[in-house]
């Protein structure tokens, strides 16, 4: 017995929330009638309660009743339509001065730029008067209509067909109304000629005959009261949610009959059939019950039951309620045992698809030729390199949020990662790989396996199982050099020993790759924003992606040209032919910007100094190195280590490649150049001296451009390298 009496209080329950949801059609918490006017969004009263500033509406509360304004045009509005899509608002008529010459007048306010149209269904240009003839414009020069109405002071007509007034059809889609009109009797002691004014058409017929009794010549304005006219506006909301069950079509009682028609037409939004309420809320079209006590909409036979569905109603017989109860709950069961078994045979299918997407993504990614790669490679470190899964690089990254981007380079993005274990890394994601760049990554994390240095950045692992690979480094926390030289910070700027440290640690590196690693390895894209500075700004060298292994006995790769234009090796770039001596010259551009400050390439320089290196040895022909030093280096007054270092980078952007010495050569000689503030050094090993290199700078230089006159005829410095570390500095 409970039961129907539980069902009943939820139905009122029900009836009394939509009742509720069917009485309000303005957004929740706004102000819904002003005056006599209801506000349904998506107008509204301030700025959380409109659609957008087009919809906003004002109360002037200082009448009885209540006015409310549209902002947009501060016209009185009289009533909103959701149904219609209509707005009905109150427009000031003004006189037709007379005139025997073409005049423009516009009527109404200009709604250029709003979601509102003049109706053409609902309105019409009326012209009351019969001394003018009206013409009506679409644009500045296009006659969409026009008409003139005859004089008869006799005439009782009310009906508006061309004595003493008549109409034009307004075309549709319409935002401004402009008419020319001429007098056609034109009299000098007239000044008044009637009306041209747009007006709704049920609101003109009903006032015109209130005021039927005017003279039909109309040589007098109208009475006071007869100086406003009602127009409808016609407006639509794009870009917005609708509710659901709601549909939305094109207005017009006729199809187009042309493009520009088509184009001018609005749509309206409404509930579908079965619901009500407003569309453009959301929720806002909720269901009619047909079925309730008040509802005149039940048209079930007396003595057979109304069922109100979502959106319908259906005739059934009277069954048992228990029973019915039972089929309900019944079906409810049924439906969550089904719910639960597809969910669970969606995720084993979905868990297999992802799994065979790994698999594929795996081999795609070069994962097998990877394998093939570091099994024939005899290398102890290779061990460590380690595969991750594609969840953990997804975690690290925050789902690869762009807000952890910290670099984009040729061959993929930098993010800046955490791993579970609480280690800052840099995960390279890199681009989309097909065959061609396929090798470029394979490459990489081979070569990096390879290599132990402490200037090289180090590889942790990767990652092949997702659509495009991944790389994961050591973090690097202090940018590029290239950041550091060009785009200094006020508050840390590279000092004279940091900038010669620098070089010798990428030097050191390069020296490394060249000589020491079990197969010589070429970078073949040494540049500025491949150098990284660590924490202690220490300089670590990246990007491998196209470097190459060669054999000990071979002197040179022949391959399609790759690197960077300014530090591209020119010898090179005519022959096809990368040898060790081109990462000489590109590292020789490096130390020409740790020098000058400039960048490799820029258009501001001369066009004989375009390239940075082209530049620098053009200024050491002609003795003005000093000129185009950076200078933050001028100011530390290390004029010895600046000339001996900026000698070797000249000789390091030989264009003889023979004639430019190797990165091993290089390496030491900065060791030594680093010791010139102490004087000439020589380094001696008390036990077997292996290796000994000489920097000589036998031209003269004479940097006459510079206030204390400065001549360096020959500059010497001997570094010997030993088998131990027991060495001795004599000054």
């Amino acid at each position: 017995m409970r039961l129907p009496l539980i069902l009943r209080l939820v139905s009122t329950l029900c009836l009394a929330t939509t009742a509720a949801l069917e009485a309000s059609l303005a957004k929740p918490g706004c102000q819904e009638t002003c005056g006599n006017v209801t506000i349904p969004y998506p107008f509204g009263i301030g700025s959380q309660c409109y659609a957008n500033s087009s919809f906003a509406v004002i109360c002037d509360n200082s009448t009885n009743p209540a006015r409310l304004y549209l902002s947009s045009i501060q016209l009185e509005i009289l009533n909103i339509s959701l149904v219609d899509g209509i707005v009905r608002i109150v427009q000031p008529v003004s006189p037709l001065n007379c005139s025997a010459e073409m005049r423009r007048q516009s009527s109404g306010k200009a709604l250029l730029g709003s979601p509102f149209t003049i109706s053409a269904v609902h309105n019409s240009v009326i012209v009351l008067g019969c001394r003018n003839t009206v013409w009506l414009l679409a644009n500045e020069t296009t006659i969409v209509g026009g008409c003139t109405a005859i004089c008869s002071e006799n005439s009782t007509d009310i009906r508006c067909n061309g004595v003493s007034c008549c109409q034009i059809t307004i075309p549709r889609g319409l935002q401004e109304l402009q008419f020319t009109y001429r007098s056609n009797e034109f009299s000098n002691n007239s000044t008044f000629c009637g009306y041209a004014f747009v007006a709704e058409q049920k609101w003109f017929l009903e006032d015109y005959r209130r005021y039927n009794g005017l003279r039909a010549n109309f040589l007098d304005p109208f009475d006071q009261e007869f100086r406003n006219a009602s127009m409808v506006l016609e407006w639509e909301l794009n870009n917005v949610e609708l509710s659901l069950h709601s549909s939305c079509e094109y207005r017009g009682t006729t199809p187009p009959s042309s493009r520009d028609e088509f184009d001018a037409l609005t749509r309206l939004c409404y509930c579908d059939n079965g619901f009500e309420g407003n569309p453009y809320l959301p929720d806002g079209c909720q269901d009619i019950d047909e079925c309730s006590s008040n509802s005149t909409l039940n048209p079930c036979p007396y003595g057979i039951n109304c069922v109100n569905r979502v959106g319908y109603y259906e005739c059934q017989e009277q069954k048992s309620r228990m029973k019915l109860a039972f089929i309900i709950v019944g079906c409810g069961l049924g439906g969550l045992v089904l719910l639960l078994g597809a969910w669970r045979s969606t995720k084993v299918i979905r868990n297999r698809i992802k799994t065979h997407q790994k698999r594929k993504f795996f081999k795609r990614n070069g994962g097998l030729l990877l394998e093939q790669e570091l099994s024939s490679t005899d290398i102890n470190g290779i061990e460590k390199t380690k595969l991750f899964t594609s969840k953990e690089l997804a975690q690290a990254t925050d789902h690869y949020n762009e807000d952890r981007i910290v670099g984009r380079g040729g061959q993929g993005t930098v993010y800046k990662g955490m791993l579970a274990d609480g280690r800052i890394v840099a995960v390279k994601k890199s681009k989309r790989v097909d065959e061609d760049d396929l090798e470029f990554f394979i490459n990489e994390v081979v070569i990096l396996s390879q290599i132990n240095h402490r200037n090289v950045v180090k590889l942790l692992g990767c990652c092949l199982e997702t659509e495009v690979p991944l790389l994961v480094y050591e973090f690097i926390p202090n940018g590029t050099l290239f950041h550091h030289i060009h785009e200094p910070n006020e508050d840390f700027l590279l000092s004279w020993e940091m900038r010669v440290q620098i070089a010798r640690e990428v030097a050191g590196a390069l020296s490394y790759l060249h000589s020491a690693a079990s197969t010589p390895i070429y970078h073949r894209d040494i540049k500025s924003t491949n150098i990284l500075l660590d924490h202690k700004y220490r300089a670590k060298v990246s990007d491998f992606g196209t470097s190459r292994s060669v054999a000990i006995d071979q002197t040179h790769l022949t391959t399609r040209v790759l690197g960077t234009f300014g530090y591209l090796d020119p010898e090179y770039f005519q022959s096809s032919q990368f040898t060790e001596k081109s990462d000489v010259y590109s590292f020789g551009v490096v130390m020409v910007e740790l020098l000058t400050g400039e960048k490799a390439i820029s258009s501001v320089r001369a066009e004989v100094g375009k390239s940075l290196a082209t530049h620098f040895l053009h200024s050491m022909e002609e003795d003005h190195l000093f000129n185009i030093l950076d200078p933050s280096i001028l100011k530390e007054d290390r004029r010895e280590e600046v000339v001996a270092i900026a000698e070797l980078a000249r000789r390091c952007l030989h264009l003889n490649g023979k004639k430019r010495p190797t990165m091993k050569e290089v390496a030491v000689e900065l060791e030594g150049i680093q010791q010139l503030k102490e004087g000439s050094v020589v380094l001696q090993n008390h036990d077997v001296i292996r290796e000994c290199h000489s920097i000589e700078f036998a031209e003269p230089l004479d940097f006459s451009s510079i206030s204390s006159s400065m001549r360096f005829d020959t500059i010497t410095i001997t570094a010997c390298s030993a088998n131990d570390d027991s060495r001795t500095l004599v000054a």
